[in-house]
C-alpha cells in the first residue's frame, strides 16, 4: 500500500496529528483508563495490549541462530498518522498498529525491538542493503514489490476515497468517475501510481483528465480537501476511516481495492517463517484481535499470516 513519504520530523507529525484531533476535546493523546476499544473522537488509543505477550519457543526456534543469540530485532518504522503509526504528545513515544504488531511479534520471538524511525520511501531499499532486518509502514503487498521484497502479512487494508460532505460523489467504482476533478493523495504512494496510470482513460472517454495533486505529508492532503483545493482524497482504507471520525465536514466514500499488508524484509530472508509463526501465535492467544479492536480495524483481520502472497486483484 502506501509508499508515502512520511517524514520523521516531529513538526510534520504534530501537524498531522493536530489535523486529526482538532475537533476533539481534552487530552488528544490519552484514551480513557481501561478502554480496550478504539479511542473516542480526538484521542489516540494508548491501552497496553502487548506487554502480556509471552515468548513462544517453537516460533523462536525458527529464527536464524545469530538473530536468536543477539536477542534484538532491528526494525525500521515509517511514522505518519493513526492508525498505522504516529507520535504521542511527548514527541518520542510511538503508537499505532504497526508499532503494536512489531512489538508483539518481537515478544513472541523472545527478542527486544530496536526501532529506528525512517522515511517511508527509504525503508525498502535499506532492507536490501542489510541496514535493517525488518520494516513496517503499512506496506501493501504488490506483485511489483514482491520481485525485490519478501513480506509476512498481518493485516488486510487497501485503497479508498474520502470527500467533503457537500460532494455529489457517493461511490467510486471506476476512476473515470473522477474525471475533471482535483484529487489529492500523498506523494510516492501506490495511490499516486494508480491515479497516474489511469489518467489516460479520461481522455479516451472524451473527458477532461482528473488533476492529481500530491503532498509530502498526510495533514496537507486533508487540508487540501477541507480548503477546497481538492475534491477527493485517495488513501488507505483504515487511515481514511480513522481520519473522518476526527474531522467535521468530511466523509469516507468507499473502498476501492483491497491489499494485504505485511512486515517487509529483503528478498530471501530467513526471518519470514519465524515471523509468520509469531503472527499466527498472536491470533491463537487473542492478542491479534485485541490490537485490531484497540485501533478500531477489526474488519482488516486476516485468517492466517502468509509469506509473500500474490497481490489481491
Amino acid at each position: 500500500m502506501p509508499r508515502t513519504r512520511h517524514t520523521a520530523a516531529f513538526a510534520l507529525i504534530t501537524a498531522a496529528t493536530l489535523t486529526l484531533t482538532a475537533c476533539g476535546s481534552g487530552d488528544p493523546t490519552a484514551a480513557p483508563a481501561g478502554t480496550a476499544g478504539s479511542a473516542a473522537k480526538g484521542a489516540v488509543p494508548t491501552t497496553d495490549v502487548v506487554s502480556g505477550v509471552k515468548k513462544d519457543e517453537a516460533a523462536a526456534a525458527l529464527l536464524p541462530a545469530e538473530v536468536r543469540s543477539s536477542g534484538t530485532l532491528n526494525i525500521a518504522s515509517s511514522v505518519g498518522t493513526p492508525p498505522g503509526a504516529t507520535y504521542l504528545a511527548d514527541g518520542t513515544t510511538l503508537a499505532g498498529t504497526d508499532i503494536d504488531f512489531g512489538d508483539a511479534v518481537a515478544r513472541v520471538l523472545g527478542l527486544k525491538p530496536k526501532r529506528e524511525v525512517a522515511a517511508f520511501e527509504a525503508i525498502l531499499p535499506a532492507l536490501g542493503s542489510g541496514k535493517y532486518e525488518v520494516g513496517t509502514g503499512n506496506f501493501g503487498v504488490t506483485d511489483e514489490r514482491r520481485r525485490t521484497i519478501d513480506f509476512v502479512t498481518y493485516l488486510n487494508d487497501g485503497q479508498g476515497f474520502a470527500v467533503r460532505d457537500d460532494s455529489g460523489l457517493h461511490k467510486v467504482t471506476d476512476l473515470t468517475q473522477l474525471c475533471g476533478l482535483p484529487v489529492g493523495t500523498a506523494a510516492g504512494t501506490t495511490f499516486e501510481v494508480t491515479l497516474e496510470e489511469n489518467r489516460h482513460r479520461c481522455t479516451e472517454a472524451g473527458k477532461k483528465p482528473y488533476d492529481v495533486k500530491t503532498y509530502s505529508d498526510q495533514s496537507a492532503v486533508w487540508s487540501s480537501l477541507q480548503q477546497g483545493r481538492t475534491d477527493v482524497v485517495m488513501s488507505t482504507i483504515n487511515g481514511l476511516r480513522y481520519a473522518v471520525k476526527q474531522q467535521e465536514g468530511v466523509r469516507f466514500l468507499n473502498e476501492f481495492k483491497r491489499l494485504d499488508v505485511g512486515f517487509a524484509f529483503k528478498k530471501g530472508t530467513p526471518l519470514a517463517p519465524a515471523f509468520q509463526a509469531a503472527v499466527n501465535r498472536l491470533k491463537t492467544d487473542g492478542t491479534y484481535n485485541r490490537i485490531l479492536k484497540k485501533w478500531g480495524i477489526s474488519a482488516s483481520g486476516v485468517e492466517t499470516s502468509q509469506i509473500s502472497p500474490p497481490e489481491i486483484k
